[in-house]
């Protein structure tokens, strides 16, 4: 999926599991199909998966990012009636293998990339209860770093022009500038709250038009309240989404910035994505549908 992605086999894992964990070295180890862009998962025994990160990168930046992950996992685990994966170790370099990973428990459930749980209303009101217990986090002084997603919508506004020249032959890009014009000048007026950061359907696992899980809890940190809000145009279908507007109470603002994260994430994993893993782009293709449909109505 990416320049220089480092290759993970199911052999490295097995030899780096023999030397640093021996007590699951008689466990079978599997590689999973991940809907997932920056981790490598292996399943090892019944009720562990094993993560490892798969781009380039140093030694000690990983092995930091990886703490400051598990810290993140322990910290939405006591938050939230939803489970999450519980951290277990960091790994070492290895077996071939250049930078620290990651153990964790394993979650039951299906992703909502692969059982859509899209026009379930009991699945809306799932989701938004668990971004209200995310909310409800203290942030203990926190606030967002840096300028990515989550801070203020007119610091992407080179990445954004890229993913429009890339996005030529695949979207209606004369269309989405215009609805791009118009969202990224949506003020930011609310302080920010705790938020998930990612919830797309690959950190997402449903049973039965239920929530039942969530993954990958790394970018739990503080944010604009509108960022989780993109679950919304990733996950739902118009009546489950009107539902899950009016239990969070969003007011037409932050509803809209809400709107406006989504577009920015979806137009980067739709073309990103286009040839290398087919459920991100189709989720970018999906949530530009429901956008488009919802500015028609505007």
């Amino acid at each position: 999926m990416h320049e220089n992605e480092l290759s993970v086999t199911v052999d490295m894992v097995r030899r780096l599991v023999a030397d640093q964990f021996p007590e699951w070295v008689s466990l079978p180890i599997v590689r999973i199909p991940s809907e997932g862009t920056v981790n490598a998962i292996f399943r090892i025994g019944g009720e562990l998966a094993a993560r490892f990160p798969l781009l380039p990168a140093d030694v000690d930046t990983t092995r930091r990012w990886l703490l400051s992950e598990a810290a993140a996992g322990r910290e939405l685990l006591d938050a939230t009636r939803f489970p999450v994966p519980e951290p277990v170790v960091i790994g070492e370099p290895g077996a071939g293998y250049p930078l620290p990973w990651s153990v964790q428990t394993w979650l039951p459930g299906t992703t909502a990339g692969e059982e859509d749980p899209s026009d379930s209303m009991e699945f809306a009101s799932d989701l938004s209860e668990f971004i209200q217990q995310v909310r409800a986090i203290d942030t203990r002084g926190r606030t967002f770093g840096g300028k990515g997603r989550g801070g203020d919508l007119r610091y992407s506004e080179a990445w954004m022009e890229t993913c429009f020249e890339r996005s030529d032959g695949l979207l209606d890009v004369p269309r989405l500038r215009q609805v791009w014009a118009r969202l990224r000048e949506l003020p930011r007026e609310a302080p920010d709250v705790m938020t998930h950061g990612d919830l797309t359907p690959g950190n997402v696992l449903v049973s039965e038009g239920r929530l039942v899980g969530i993954l990958d809890a790394g970018g739990l940190g503080p944010a604009d309240p509108a960022l989780d809000l993109v679950s919304a145009w990733h996950l739902l279908d118009l009546k489950p989404r009107r539902a899950f507007q009016a239990d969070l109470s969003c007011d037409d603002l932050e509803w809209e910035r809400g709107k406006a994260w989504a577009f920015q994430q979806a137009i980067g994993v739709a073309w990103y994505y286009r040839n290398t893993n087919e459920a991100m782009h189709r989720m970018g293709l999906r949530t530009f549908k429901r956008i488009l449909a919802d500015e028609r109505q505007r």
